[in-house]
């Protein structure tokens, strides 16, 4: 069984502090009521204010707003008019409740934002800058990109770079969800936020602050809240036009039977204002967004960051899920695997040539060829560079015309060459127009990658579709091994958008929504496009993570269903919640109007359906995911 940490901040001991004066109170005033009603009175009437004082000025500030139908308005109507019929007990009891009904809710999202604000607790205070050969303490937002920066063991790095002296292990678990730290020595890079736990390590920043993943983060985070659901909307609507009716009801349940039918006033002004009590709608406008808060809060605690409780509940609505191949599945780091020579060339000589047109390219095919060379590229005369988009690139090496790319470069030429099944991406080479050899360049699918299309199956999405620019004999092995049926291939960054504007409208027809989970800059317009825009890796890529609707904290395809089993569970939960919150106080309401429902079966339905209603919520927080 799990541990309940109980927290209390200033403002709940203060007001536990008032509900025990106010108990206390009130116990005294009942001692007395027999011997001395007038001083019982008296003391019934400072414990009720003591009880009731957060209440009425939050009622009064309503009313001054023209919100004469909030939940603080009904309260201070009921319990004032259960004082005038000299209820005073009953009347203490709601106020009492209702506070202490307050404070679990406090807590509640409390916990909930803990998860959230651990990432909040990531941001750097300072950073060890070197200037002139010495180490100087000041504010991250200071230090500009090339700048060189100390980390001690135990400090935060404050900002994106690259180790340049010095390896230590490095715990980014507030960044991405990752317990396991990640050892670093030179060349690797490191995220600002990152918590440095073992050696001394000399970092040369590779953007500001302000640009660096830790900041990128605090501010999705800090705007998470910001969009709300269709539920919680709906509820807020729903509370609008519930309040003016239930009041409406209470008022003629208190006059009609006195003034048509000869009944006791007393007796409908009791049974009208327990009507009331029954009736406050906390239980609803409480547990509804606290829900849609544990949801989001579950999922930064899974390592997903969602932007609003709109994207949360969208989840639920999934039929489609489209995937950008490389960088996303894959992982986007490409080696070289096979080289087909047919020039007259040595291997050596002949990946020296292609990586001399490659050299300013940052594609990672073009980095995988040019870390497979050993020659040195100087050596070459280069001229004319043009990248084709979609093709590749052409270039005058030496006086000869080269032309490295894909198919389509090679039919451009009018080259006619037998396509070849692989597991890599075919890099073909054509020198003065004739066709000289092709290198395979090997990107490995993720580990988890093949478990998250199955999870996502047995989820009930069937609609797996994944687009690549690669070669359809790639990208066909790679679909059929994590058993994706979907697949389009040899497309550009616009083909991408129109096959996700017809599969988008296909989902649309059927009330579904669609996702697009890509990783990179040119993914950026078909995750504006998708119904819910899902960013892998997105630390790596600013642009991804500015488009995006959900960011996926760690490079793991697995957490896409992870975050669609919580966006169901939190809306079962906040669908129990509705149904028993209204099904309780219909059941209450009807008892109160033929006299079977006292005051503090009143309050029970008000402030205990509340307190069940939130406790319930917890749950989401409380329940473990797959990952």
């Amino acid at each position: 069984m799990k541990k309940i940490n109980l927290h209390f901040d200033q403002e709940a001991r203060e007001k536990i502090t008032l509900i025990v004066i106010s108990v206390v109170l009130t116990i005294i005033a009942m001692f007395l009521r027999g011997s001395q009603p007038l001083i019982s009175t008296i003391i019934f009437l400072i414990a009720y204010l003591v009880s009731a004082q957060r209440v009425l000025r939050k009622a009064w500030k309503n009313i001054k707003s023209g919100n004469f139908f909030s939940e603080n308005i009904l309260m201070s109507i009921a319990t004032i008019g259960a004082l005038l019929i000299g209820e005073y007990p009953e009347a203490i009891a709601v106020m009492v409740l209702y506070e202490i009904g307050d404070i679990i809710e406090d807590m509640a999202v409390d916990r909930s934002k803990r998860s959230i604000s651990n990432l909040l607790e990531a941001k750097p205070e300072f950073a060890h800058l070197k200037v002139n050969n010495d180490w100087q303490t000041v504010d991250p937002s200071v230090v500009k990109i090339d700048d060189i920066i100390m980390v001690k063991p135990g400090e935060k790095i404050p900002l994106d770079g690259v180790v340049i002296s010095g390896s230590s292990s490095v715990n980014t678990a507030a960044l991405t969800g990752e317990s396991v730290p990640v050892t670093v020595t030179n060349g690797d890079q490191v995220l600002g936020g990152s918590v440095n736990q073992e050696g001394v390590i000399e970092v040369k920043a590779t953007k500001v602050f302000e640009d660096s993943a830790v900041a990128k983060i605090l501010e999705l985070v800090q705007n998470a809240s910001d969009s709300k659901a269709p539920t919680e909307k709906f509820i807020s609507k729903f509370a609008n036009y519930y309040t003016p009716v239930v009041v409406l009801a209470a008022l003629l349940l208190a006059v009609i039977p006195p003034l048509f039918f000869g009944q006791s006033c007393s007796v409908w002004i009791g049974r009208a204002l327990t009507f009331l009590v029954i009736s406050c709608p906390c239980a609803l406008v409480i547990s509804v967004p606290l829900g849609f808060f544990a949801g989001i809060g579950s999922a930064s605690k899974n390592g997903v960051l969602i932007k609003g409780s709109n994207f949360l509940e969208a989840l639920n609505d999934l039929d489609t899920v489209v995937f950008d191949k490389t960088g996303t599945l894959t992982e986007g780091v490409f080696e070289v695997t096979n080289i087909d020579n047919q020039s007259q060339m040595s291997d050596d000589d002949f990946i020296a040539l292609v990586a001399a047109v490659e050299q300013n390219s940052n594609h990672p095919i073009a980095k995988s060829i040019l870390s497979y060379n050993r020659a040195d590229l100087t050596e070459f005369t280069l001229s004319s560079v043009e990248e084709v988009a979609g093709h590749g690139l052409k270039a005058k090496v030496d006086g000869r015309d080269v032309t490295v790319g894909n198919m389509k470069a090679m039919k451009a030429l009018g080259l006619e060459i037998d396509e070849k099944a692989s597991s890599g991406t075919l890099v073909y080479v054509a020198i003065d127009g004739t066709y000289q050899g092709m290198i395979t360049v090997s990107d490995k699918i993720k580990p988890d990658a093949k478990k998250a299309i199955q999870r996502l199956q047995d989820l009930g999405i069937q609609n797996l579709v994944m687009l690549t620019g690669d070669n359809k004999a790639v990208a066909d092995i790679v679909a059929k091994e994590l058993g994706i049926t979907q697949v389009y291939a040899n497309l550009l960054p616009e083909d991408k958008v129109a096959i996700l504007e017809k599969l988008k409208a296909e989902s649309h027809s059927k009330k579904k929504k669609i996702a697009f989970t890509g990783d990179g800059i040119n993914d950026t317009p078909a995750l504006t496009l998708a119904d819910i825009g899902i960013s892998m890796g997105g630390l790596g890529s600013d642009a991804a993570v500015e488009a995006s609707d959900i960011v996926i904290m760690q490079d793991q395809p697995s957490k896409i269903p992870t975050s669609i089993e919580i966006s169901r569970y939190t809306r079962k939960i906040i669908m129990q919640n509705i149904i028993f919150a209204l099904s309780v106080k219909t059941l209450f309401m009807i008892l109160s109007t033929f006299g079977i429902a006292s005051m503090w079966q009143a309050v029970f339905a008000d402030v205990g359906v509340t307190f069940l209603a939130v406790m319930n919520t917890l749950r989401i927080m409380r329940k473990d995911y797959k990952n």
